[in-house]
């Protein structure tokens, strides 16, 4: 036990030095909430991968695999698919946002639609999906604790020790904005996902070598769902599909494209993340499956990713903690990064009636959604199953940004109307349906209540587009910014 503690300790100390060494603290929140536009496509690269795959990949992720098979692969699909459409977005997202001074998603959403509205009610069902995410992600520590302590440790007591850690932790994130988050995702994205693929392609090795190869895999484990399933055979379109569109409506990820140095940058990004992502994901997913035909990976799959790396030792599990403390650190780190900025800038912006231009509102802004999400992570450290379906109805929730978002970028008879209208009819459709089919909607073929909203959605707006389309100044002022986009010439640095 206290060779891992001491890993993890001294794995939280370099990360501080790092940032201490190579941060530094913005006046401008501009650069606070961007990180000043500067990064180049290995940190675009590393801090895209550590955002996107948060540390409960190793644990609930795995853990679909090794309980239910190979429907857990959806997770390459809609990575390689987000890898994709982060190529598409470089262009327009980081052409306005460099423009027109852009610090958030809801921000772009406002400049498009030319609607503070648009952009409230997208910064808000933003703000609202994030928030059980940044909870739950504090909470997946405790299985680092309580196992590396065989047990001693209880449940409660360890979910309180990671939030714990992720807190103090988070001051840095506080003090330095996107700057640190991009430069602490740098070694945390080593360790979580260069370190931790060397150890999944290990483990492999040790499965097929220990009795535990292909050949003893659950045949069951093999099948997808399919016509006359439980789940409906349009299940894992719906998981690839909102996972893919959903990915990018979260506010953590989008920044992404405003942190980096230019259009090249950004598609060099998507580039490297793709095959990354692909080789990560697929071995995970692998180690998983091999690993199901385990006893004790059976009777709790959530726990393969430390059952399995045990058998190395206390210096192995060690390390496979700091890949699931790593993950946490920047995903947590950039939710509530980007958390405070959305509610800075998009919130309190709008209210005061002008742009915040002083950094520290925002780190004001980031240090009270820490503080307020330590409380909640504290207060359900015991009963964690209702944030779990929160956070699922929020996930199904944040992919109704997609319609306004997609279709603002790449649609230009788009209204303000329309978008506003989608949004709160699919989130709220969402929401209802995922409360009553918490998995899938069996009448509709194994829709999930995301696809259904989504549907709800693009409905709405698509229809306002026509019945009540743009006025004539509006309209004039839209295709000038899509005309911005022909006009500059070659990838822009």
């Amino acid at each position: 036990m206290w060779i891992v503690f001491g890993m993890i300790l001294a794995f939280m100390i370099l990360v501080i030095v790092v940032m201490e060494v190579f941060a530094k603290k913005d006046d401008d929140f501009s650069d606070y909430a961007t990180g000043g536009r500067s990064f180049n496509s290995l940190f675009g690269t590393t801090a895209f991968i550590n955002t996107w795959l948060p540390g409960t990949v190793f644990i609930s992720f795995a853990g679909l695999t090794a309980g239910s098979g190979v429907v857990g692969f959806y997770l390459v699909q809609y990575s390689v698919l987000a890898s994709i459409i982060m190529y598409l977005l470089a262009r327009p997202v980081y052409l306005w946002g460099k423009r027109y001074d852009l610090r958030t998603q809801a921000d772009l959403i406002r400049l498009r639609y030319g609607s503070q509205n648009v952009q409230v009610i997208a910064a808000v069902i933003g703000i609202i999906a994030s928030v059980p995410w940044v909870v739950l992600g504090m909470q997946s520590l405790a299985l680092i604790f309580s196992f590396s302590s065989d047990g001693s440790i209880g449940p409660v007591v360890a979910v309180l020790l990671g939030v714990v850690l992720l807190t103090i932790r988070q001051i840095w994130t506080v003090r330095f904005g996107m700057r640190g988050v991009m430069i602490s995702d740098l070694v945390q994205g080593i360790f979580a996902y260069l370190i931790g693929t060397i150890i999944i392609f290990g483990i492999i090795f040790w499965l097929i070598a220990n009795g535990h190869g292909f050949a003893q895999i659950d045949p069951e484990m093999l099948y997808l769902p399919g016509p006359g399933s439980d789940l409906g055979p349009l299940y894992l379109f719906s998981l690839v599909l909102t996972g893919a569109l959903g990915g990018w409506c979260w506010p953590d990820i989008f920044v992404r494209l405003f942190t980096q140095n230019g259009v090249r940058t950004i598609r060099k990004t998507a580039m490297q993340a793709m095959p990354t992502l692909l080789v990560f994901a697929t071995a995970l997913n692998v180690m998983a499956l091999l690993a199901s035909s385990v006893p004790e990976v059976q009777a709790a799959p959530d726990t393969v990713w430390f059952l399995v790396t045990s058998v190395g030792g206390p210096f192995l599990l060690g390390l496979a903690a700091i890949c699931v403390l790593g993950a946490s650190m920047g995903n947590v780190g950039a939710n509530l990064q980007a958390i405070g900025a959305t509610v800075a800038n998009d919130v309190i912006g709008p209210i005061q009636g002008k742009k915040v231009n002083n950094a520290n509102i925002g780190r004001l802004a980031v240090g009270a959604v820490t503080i307020a999400s330590s409380a909640g992570a504290m207060l359900t450290a015991a009963a964690d199953s209702g944030l779990i379906v929160l956070a699922q109805v929020s996930y199904q929730g944040v992919c109704q940004l997609a319609p306004a978002l997609f279709l603002g970028i790449f649609w230009r008879r788009a209204t303000a109307l329309g978008a506003s209208l989608g949004m709160l009819s699919g989130f709220c459709t969402a929401a209802a349906v995922q409360l009553i089919y918490p998995l899938s909607v069996p009448w509709l073929g194994g829709l999930t209540s995301g696809v259904v909203g989504l549907a709800v959605n693009v409905t709405v707006m698509v229809s306002l587009a026509y019945l009540t389309p743009n006025s004539g100044a509006e309209q004039v002022r839209v295709d000038s910014l899509f005309n911005e986009l022909k006009t500059t010439k070659g990838p822009v640095r």
